[in-house]
């Protein structure tokens, strides 16, 4: 990293007060907790572990020295601190594919375009794509992968708490960017990763019906 890109020392030290503030926010929610379930300490924490992890980006960008802070995470997840009886919720979900025949990609929407007189030549994936996705709902895409010349990937779904239905097209440039991991209710990832760890954990029996790879991590409540 150049000079030029180096955090400046007033950088670092800002991040120190951070995290020093934070230790006392935290400290000060801790000690006026409302039982072992308080948002307030989940919060403090969080805030706690973000201003250490931008200290220790800093610090070790510009002098090339670490801390000895680990933050914990949970294994299942952010913690979901939202409102129990959620007035609007969000679905949230990525799906990935991987282009194993191109060929046929272009060949299914050269077909599809072939009935629109408007639509443009499809010459390559990146335009057949635009072009399928145009005429088919991505559940049925997801469905039907194979006809289409694609592998399935890793998967997920979200369901996370608003606390109202957004205004017509508020969210539409920046989709994603306001999701709060807090605020998720429910999550369902599918991925081969889950059935390479059950095989290691035991072998399924004959007569055992296999898991289809579909993992629930629901948003934990604050323990």
């Amino acid at each position: 990293m150049s000079d030029a890109a180096l955090p400046t020392v007033a950088e670092v030290r800002a991040a120190a007060e951070a995290v020093k503030a934070a230790l006392d926010r935290h400290l000060a929610a801790v000690e006026s907790r409302i039982g072992d379930e308080d948002p307030a300490v989940y919060a403090a924490f969080n805030e706690l572990a973000a201003a250490a992890e931008e200290y220790d980006e800093l610090l070790y960008d510009r002098y090339d020295e670490v801390t000895p802070f680990e933050i914990p995470t949970p294994e299942d997840g952010v913690p979901y601190t939202g409102p129990a009886e959620p007035t609007a919720f969000s679905v949230l979900i990525r799906r990935d594919y991987a282009v194993v025949e191109p060929q046929r990609l272009v060949a299914q929407a050269q077909r599809v375009a072939a009935h629109d007189r408007d639509a443009e030549p499809v010459e390559d994936s990146a335009g057949a794509l635009g072009v399928l996705f145009g005429e088919y709902e991505p559940d049925e895409i997801a469905s039907r992968y194979k006809e289409f010349g694609l592998e399935e990937g890793d998967s997920t779904l979200w369901i996370a708490a608003a606390e109202d239905v957004p205004e017509p097209g508020e969210w539409l440039g920046s989709p994603f960017g306001d999701i709060d991991q807090q605020d998720v209710l429910h999550r369902f990832d599918i991925s081969s990763v889950f059935d390479d760890e059950e095989v290691d954990d035991h072998e399924v029996d004959d007569d055992e019906e296999e898991d289809d790879g579909v993992t629930e991590l629901p948003g934990l409540a604050p323990a």
